[in-house]
């Protein structure tokens, strides 16, 4: 029996595709990082802030994990119970976001609204 042979294929030849750039953090991750950070630098269990906010510590917690879109009257009843103004908070997550892209660390910290919360 005569065996068969398939004709050559050419080769392929793969390349390495481009790495792609590291992804921008989302607003509500950098967020919740900042909420987050306030609530530790001033010593407070979730559901102390949570009371203080108006809002479940369920709700808080997702804000601080950055699973929740918080609407805007949110994001400033969480930050009035941490004694941070809405402009303040938003000065520090845009600055935290601005870090991020600058470096390629993540986990971008909010030194801005440290500062100014003490």
């Amino acid at each position: 029996m005569a065996s068969s042979v398939s004709p050559l294929r050419p080769a392929i030849v793969r390349t390495d595709p481009k790495p792609s750039p590291p992804r921008e953090p989302l607003w509500r991750h950098a967020l919740g990082e900042c909420l987050r950070g306030l609530r530790h630098e001033r010593g407070e269990k979730l559901s102390e802030t949570a009371r203080r906010a108006g809002v479940s510590p369920q709700y808080l917690s997702e804000m601080e994990r950055g699973v929740k879109e918080p609407s805007s009257e949110m994001i400033a009843a969480v930050a009035g119970a941490l004694d941070v103004t809405l402009v303040d908070l938003t000065l520090a997550v845009a600055e935290s976001l601005r870090s991020a892209q600058s470096s390629a660390s993540r986990g971008a910290t909010c030194s801005a609204v440290y500062a100014l919360a003490a």
